[in-house]
């Protein structure tokens, strides 16, 4: 899972009356020609299902995944399928749920019908073209009533019904805390963990309004800021993936998912910043998927002022973080 790309929301958020976009191609093209090959996928399950009749769903919006789909093929892209918001359960805006995937056995069973359908419905698509990440970022422990405990349940349960239909289904785990926690109690499972690359928090969420640890913060710095009880540089980053590195230890492949710094902060902070988690992610033979291509965390248009913009593919792309991205795969020359 040594994959590098980027995270497309093309289906990402459902709202009345919306049609999920077409996929960028220009943007695949530019990935496939500068040597990239992961596209991550994060879905709204309400794209295709109407009013939480979780088991019938629109045949039509699920043909706008077979569309990503074979545009990636097209580009020998591998695309990483995702329920970014599944029956019962979003990080995001939670309340919209009718029912919750922790407590009530109608979306637990939905969770499983939608991922049995996809394991149907692509079966015949290579494991090294497609892999099912199955639940974006699960909450914190007692939150909406997660536990470890029920959590593992339904990994399990979901992963025995896609593996009956599609053996050699490549699967990825999300870690627990919005991807920023390991799950040991999963790793004798063959499948990948993902976790995340948002830390200091002060610093990568810097004035985003959506995170309320964000408000009535002093202007970040890096290294240096301070957050739960450390002052955080290279040194720190890798002391927060310890425990993924003690499962992995154990066979279990680890990927980033997620990662990005926003746009508010001064570009040479978060030029320093991403040197550092990228380095240590190269050290640790991680591949990585930055959120998102286009837009406020992305490499192109995020509007970071002084920032060096070069034109490429019709992109205002962000040069330095663009060489920083491609430099820290694995196999690249420091």
């Amino acid at each position: 899972m040594a994959r590098y790309g980027f995270n497309f929301q093309w289906m990402y958020y459902y709202e009345k009356g919306k049609i999920p976009a077409l996929p960028d191609l220009n943007a695949l093209d530019v990935m496939a020609d500068v040597g990239l090959d992961f596209v991550r996928l994060p879905l709204d399950y309400r794209f295709w299902i109407r009013d939480f009749n979780y088991l019938k769903p629109d045949e039509s919006m699920l043909e706008f995944i077979d569309h990503y789909l074979n545009a990636c093929l097209e580009r020998n892209l591998h695309m990483s399928l995702n329920l970014h918001r599944a029956p019962g359960y979003c990080i995001n805006s939670n309340h919209l749920e009718k029912h919750n995937l922790w407590l009530d056995d109608v979306v637990r069973d939905a969770f499983v019908f939608h991922w049995e359908m996809f394991a149907e419905r692509y079966r015949s698509i290579p494991s090294r073209n497609l892999s099912f990440d199955l639940l974006n970022e699960p909450p914190a422990v007692g939150q909406y009533g997660m536990t470890r405990e029920n959590h593992e349940t339904l990994m399990r349960r979901t992963i025995a019904a896609i593996h009956k239909i599609d053996p050699q289904r490549e699967i990825v785990l999300n870690g627990l805390n919005g991807g920023n926690e390991a799950i040991p109690e999963l790793a004798d499972l063959d499948v990948i963990h993902s976790g995340r690359g948002y830390q200091p928090m002060p610093v990568t969420h810097y004035e985003a309004s959506w995170w309320d640890g964000s408000k009535g913060l002093s202007a970040p710095q890096y290294p240096g800021t301070r957050w739960e009880g450390q002052k955080w540089n290279r040194q720190a980053l890798k002391a927060h993936y310890a425990p993924w590195r003690a499962v992995e230890e154990g066979g279990t492949d680890v990927h980033i998912g997620e990662f990005g710094c926003y746009n508010k902060v001064p570009n040479d902070l978060a030029l320093r910043w991403f040197a550092d988690l990228l380095s240590v992610f190269k050290e640790f033979r991680w591949g990585y998927a930055l959120w998102n291509f286009k837009g406020p965390f992305g490499i192109a248009q995020h509007g970071r002022e002084g920032a060096n913009y070069e034109d490429f593919y019709g992109y205002q792309v962000d040069r330095d973080l663009l060489q920083l991205y491609l430099d820290n795969r694995v196999g690249t020359l420091s």
